[in-house]
């Protein structure tokens, strides 16, 4: 069951990516450029967000536990700290550059090999630097 929710729920992400257009890089940085060509239909997709993760953890708080979980998974780190500045800006700075975020990045494989390739090769250096760099600090 929880394998089928897991599928169930990426399937509904991924056609939300697609009918948003979050997948299109290009409408993804015209929603970045303020001062161009800007395109705000992003802004629904955001609130779109927004109003989905209020509902849910409408539902957590509801619930003593999760349906086909244990426990509930909650991030429950508070405090701002350079590695998530840094992370923060990195991702940002990316993600403006490409118009690709990880999600719609796993798309461009079968929509734009080329750039696909870059990035998904970009983004496993980069969590493999990141998992390096946490496996020296642990030690």
């Amino acid at each position: 069951m929880y394998a089928f929710i897991t599928l169930a729920s990426g399937l509904v992400f991924g056609l939300g990516l697609a009918f948003s257009e979050m997948t299109n890089p290009a409408v993804v940085i015209g929603f970045l450029d303020i001062m161009g060509d800007w395109n705000p239909s992003l802004i629904i997709v955001m609130a779109s967000a927004i109003g989905v993760g209020v509902i849910g953890y409408a539902i957590k708080n509801k619930r003593i536990k999760p349906l086909v979980a244990s426990t509930w998974q909650v991030p429950n780190l508070r405090h701002i700290d350079s590695q998530l500045i840094i992370g923060s800006g990195l991702f940002g700075i990316g993600w403006g550059l490409s118009g690709y975020c990880p999600g719609p990045g796993l798309t461009a494989l079968t929509n734009n090999p080329n750039e696909g390739l870059y990035f998904i090769g970009a983004l496993i250096v980069g969590s493999g630097l990141h998992f390096l760099q946490n496996k020296a600090t642990q030690k």
